[in-house]
């Protein structure tokens, strides 16, 4: 569409040339409006939509080459009911919240440099949220192997960055269970072949405008 904005160059045009341009031009914004219109078709179907396709186009862009070897969905459920390093206490949690649906988030990412994405699994109450228990599976092999778990509830695991960040709430005396005081924050990196606690951060929550968070006591 630049050759319709662009100025040109100084000098008077033949009236035929202007005619030409002028009718070059409204035929080159016919075929463009005809092409948006179309709602995928033409060179569009060959690739993903740019960024100066039209908005709301209900065709998605295919994930790279890479993301989708990297990537591999798994049943979290099947995986969690099946693994001995689960423990029965865990196991008797899992168990669906309405319907069909359990109390469990699945994360993926690049933690261990596995060819595969990691695992992040979350188990939950189904009353109040609070994390049961949390686990890191890694491909090897074609099959995914616990090699993290944390069942000391409350506690959740996430994904910061490629470190495994586990959050632990603490209560004080008095403190209901939908209101802590604070959470442990402990970050794990992956060395030759295990993950490795770092540096805790103690956030108190009832304190957060006075200071935010703090590194925990090794105690």
């Amino acid at each position: 569409m630049r050759g319709l904005t662009e100025a040109g160059p100084d000098g008077v045009r033949g009236s035929t040339q202007a005619v030409i341009a002028v009718g070059a031009a409204l035929a080159a914004l016919g075929l463009f409006v005809a092409a948006c219109g179309s709602g995928g078709t033409g060179a569009r179907d060959e690739g993903p939509a740019h960024g100066s396709a039209v908005a709301g186009s209900a065709t998605s862009p295919s994930p790279s080459p890479s993301a989708s070897r990297k990537y591999r969905r798994v049943d979290a459920v099947a995986l969690l009911k099946s693994d001995p390093e689960v423990s029965e206490a865990v196991k008797r949690e899992l168990k669906p919240c309405d319907g069909d649906k359990y109390q469990v988030d699945v994360s993926y990412g690049d933690l261990t440099g596995a060819s595969v994405d990691d695992v992040v699994v979350n188990v939950m109450t189904c009353a109040d949220w609070v994390g049961v228990a949390s686990y890191v599976y890694r491909d090897e092999g074609g099959v995914f192997r616990n090699v993290f778990k944390s069942e000391d509830s409350p506690v959740y695991a996430e994904i910061d960055k490629g470190t495994l960040s586990v959050f632990r709430q603490y209560y004080e005396q008095d403190d209901p269970i939908s209101n802590p005081s604070g959470d442990i924050v402990t970050p794990y990196t992956w060395r030759t072949g295990r993950f490795v606690p770092g540096k805790p951060t103690r956030n108190e929550y009832s304190n957060a405008a006075d200071g935010g968070s703090q590194p925990a006591s090794d105690n």
